[in-house]
């Protein structure tokens, strides 16, 4: 049995409507998930099978909708978390590094998702991050520079550069 942890406000989330994301979970992963109010989940299943459940359960945890979580249980879908705390140190510096990265109306968060193709979240003092290697590694790198102080249009250039990379690469894999 594996416990983790996640913010007593996504519970809500983890569970869903009527308990229908809590049994979707269990479903694609074979395993039984408990949530107590506080935020607590204990998951029993095979241990593969645990880890995987896991992995979905952090995700909705730090701000992932169940949809993209769920990605997670497709091969080569991999899940890392960026704390800011860690990084920046005081709160104010954490919230104007999220201000950055989320950018006005969401549009910075957006492009890095666009360009990277992974699926990025910023929530408490931690940034997400959602998808296979290559993917992961160019919304890693943004966001990196970003904390950074490198100015937007600077990361949007690498972003561009990095996707047209993983295309590259793609096309030689098929070729």
């Amino acid at each position: 049995m594996e416990t983790v942890r996640i913010p007593s406000e996504r519970v809500g989330a983890l569970l869903g409507k009527d308990g229908a994301t809590k049994r979707q979970i269990e479903k694609a992963c074979k395993v039984h998930l408990e949530a107590d109010r506080e935020g607590g989940v204990e998951i029993s299943g095979e241990p593969l099978e645990e880890w995987k459940a896991c992995e979905v359960v952090r995700a909705i945890g730090r701000g992932f909708g169940p949809g993209r979580a769920m990605t997670l249980l497709k091969e080569g879908v991999y899940f890392k978390i960026i704390d800011l705390k860690q990084i920046l140190g005081t709160e104010k510096r954490v919230m104007r590094h999220k201000g950055r990265i989320i950018g006005r109306n969401g549009r910075t968060r957006a492009i890095i998702e666009d360009m990277s193709g992974a699926y990025v979240s910023v929530y408490g003092n931690t940034v997400s991050v959602i998808g296979g290697l290559g993917e992961l590694a160019i919304a890693e790198d943004a966001i990196e520079k970003m904390i950074n102080g490198m100015p937007h249009a600077a990361v949007y250039t690498i972003l561009e550069k990095g996707r047209r990379r993983m295309k590259e690469a793609e096309r030689k894999l098929w070729i």
